[in-house]
């Protein structure tokens, strides 16, 4: 068998830091602090959500940076579950990746783009009867509508496309564009935050709306939930980095450095907008607002500057490549592995990038950005992707337990209890979250049972599983 030809190592810390930065900081926290805000009706607890969702996932972060320390092999999460659990964990989350995870990451984050994009641009799309006239039901998951708010499906279908082929180009062309967006991004942040505290606004609505907050008694846990759940959308993405560890330069190294400090500026971001945000609307007004950055600025300078927009669409376009230039690392890894298509493990001649996995993940995101909205995409691919971090916690205790003697470049701080509280709190955030949306599906407050369609689709990569070990995986038993 021919040798197959492995990745360069050229991306450094700073890429890998921005890689963090880049595929964090998206869309949520320009949408998400809306339907927060309508959940608990308190910018105390706003706030305080923002922040515990951010520790949560630095635990979860430094959590899987111990792993990743052990194996930087390009794959992330899908390598470790290998490894740990064996070829059937690995290959269903690796399917889950493909299906859920990261290509509806990657479309939602795009939508959220074009979406900004259609308050500058008027994109087109059908008359209502046009838009309902095709329709798609799936029994106890829901309604799909392809041909809904077409013209912002269109222009998410094309963004994608042309991350895609600039990643197909090469790794290090790839990390010069997140870099060069996620510094654009911070500053767009910085440029709002500055517009919304210098242009008007008052800090005694900010010190009142955080100083007098609803008793925690006051809010019910299932919308403490939809509010964390919001929040880890706006936080999702910190596992990007493991994903391309084959490529990060000294990665025992940068890969643990890259997680603690971009999440540390994730969270001091997050909560400075929200700040921001409370400067100039009540908490009544938040929980109404669309696009909650827009009406902010709109607020203190009478109009929603076209700056905004374009910075939010920086922001988006930035975190969309994060995510498409690491996800189809994973598949690479899987089909390496004997697990997904063989022609997915290939190479570029020329570019020596995953170009068929950056291919088939574009298709699929496509697909997936067709079936649904924002909401839905999100709500599937948070669900899905917290089982499988609640295991990435799972997989450091049982590693400390088999190999104690083996060679930890880096040890998550706290352990056993950072670990501990990690897996705790995503069982009951699952719980919690699988409860809310059926009963918002009963009510008929959404068209799709979100966490159930994910469950359904992860569900479908069983019978593919074993095609794939019969015709030529390695045994399902993976020796520690």
């Amino acid at each position: 068998m021919a040798e197959q030809k492995e990745e360069k190592r050229t991306l450094g810390f700073w890429v890998a830091l921005s890689i963090v930065i880049g595929g964090v900081i998206g869309s949520g926290i320009f949408k998400n602090p809306a339907s927060m805000a309508a959940e608990l009706q308190s910018g105390f607890w706003l706030i305080m959500v923002w922040v515990i969702a951010g520790v949560v996932s630095m635990f979860g972060a430094l959590t899987n940076a111990e792993i990743a320390g052990m194996i930087p092999a390009t794959g992330g999460q899908f390598m470790f579950y290998k490894k740990v659990f064996g070829n059937f964990t690995g290959f269903m989350y690796g399917w889950a990746a493909f299906f859920v995870i990261q290509s509806g990451s990657a479309a939602s984050i795009t939508y959220v783009f074009s979406e900004y994009t259609s308050t500058l641009i008027n994109l087109p799309r059908f008359d209502a009867v046009t838009e309902k006239s095709i329709l798609l039901h799936i029994p106890y998951v829901g309604d799909f509508f392809p041909l809904e708010n077409f013209g912002v499906k269109a222009l998410t279908i094309a963004v994608i496309w042309l991350l895609t082929l600039i990643n197909v180009r090469g790794a290090s062309m790839g990390g010069r564009v997140q870099v060069l967006f996620t510094g654009l991004k911070l500053f767009a942040m910085v440029f709002i935050v500055g517009m919304v505290f210098g242009w008007g606004g008052s800090a005694h609505a900010v010190s009142s709306a955080i100083t007098d907050p609803i008793p925690i008694e006051g809010i019910t846990l299932a919308a403490f939930m939809a509010a964390i759940g919001g929040a880890f959308w706006g936080y999702d993405g910190w596992n990007n980095l493991t994903f391309v560890a084959g490529e990060v330069k000294n990665p025992q190294r940068n890969i643990a450095r890259a997680l603690f400090w971009g999440l540390i500026v994730v969270i001091a971001v997050y909560v400075i907008i929200n700040l921001a945000y409370l400067y100039v609307l009540d908490i009544n007004s938040m929980s109404k607002s669309v696009l909650v950055a827009t009406d902010a600025v709109a607020t203190v300078t009478g109009k929603a500057v076209i700056i905004v927009a374009l910075a939010i669409m920086i922001s988006t376009f930035g975190a969309s490549n994060g995510t498409i230039m690491s996800s189809a690392r994973i598949y690479f890894a899987m089909a390496r592995e004997g697990l997904f298509f063989k022609s997915v493990g290939k190479l570029h001649p020329k570019f020596e990038t995953p170009a068929i996995s950056l291919i088939w993940a574009a298709v699929w995101s496509s697909v997936l950005v067709l079936s649904g909205t924002f909401d839905m995409l999100t709500g599937m691919l948070i669900f899905v992707a917290w089982i499988f971090y609640a295991l990435s916690a799972v997989s450091v205790i049982i590693l400390r337990v088999r190999e104690p003697k083996a060679e930890r470049p880096y040890k998550v701080w706290g352990y056993p209890i950072i670990p501990l509280i990690f897996i705790a709190f995503s069982l009951v955030f699952l719980v919690v979250t699988l409860n809310n949306d059926i009963n918002d599906y009963q009510a008929g407050k959404t068209q799709v049972v979100n966490s159930v369609f994910g469950l359904v689709i992860v569900a479908t990569g069983i019978p593919f599983y074993f095609l794939f070990k019969k015709s030529g995986g390695e045994s399902d038993k993976i020796k520690a």
